[in-house]
């Protein structure tokens, strides 16, 4: 069975309770957190916590630090707040590791309901709508893409 979506989610200004919750809703299975570095200031959104939490709500978590945005794209970002050329210098560095992308597809998302997760409540400000729809130009096959 191939899932017909991929999920994104952002856990900014959320408890860990009400994330959970979301996720639950949609029936999440697998969360994919694509941080480069998975840790927050609130520590129940940092890895081994985290990991806890989703485990204790049946949900499998994955860090894929590769996915993450890279320090220099993010400290470049922050400078010039320039989100359109965060997307593209990003989106170059995605198609430089496409190999991964085509193993997370195969191995994890058409296996699972899965959920791309980052810090930014708004996914048109983070980089995990940019791999949800190079997820999605690997499916081919009309991958519904849905922020919650």
């Amino acid at each position: 069975m191939q899932p017909n979506k991929i999920f994104t989610i952002g856990y900014e200004g959320s408890t860990i309770d009400e994330f959970i919750k979301r996720l639950n809703g949609q029936g999440i299975d697998t969360l994919i957190d694509i941080r480069e570095i998975a840790s927050s200031r609130n520590r129940n959104f940092s890895k081994t916590k985290f990991h806890e939490h989703l485990q204790a709500a049946g949900i499998n978590y994955i860090h894929i630090r590769k996915l993450g945005s890279p320090k220099k794209m993010r400290d470049k970002l922050h400078k010039d707040n320039n989100y359109d050329s965060f997307f593209d210098e990003y989106l170059q560095y995605l198609n430089t590791i496409e190999d991964d992308l085509n193993k997370l597809y195969e191995d994890v998302i058409t296996k699972n309901i899965s959920c791309l997760m980052c810090m930014e409540r708004d996914h048109f400000k983070c980089h995990r709508q940019v791999v949800a729809k190079k997820i999605q130009e690997i499916d081919g096959n009309g991958l519904i893409i849905k922020n919650i």
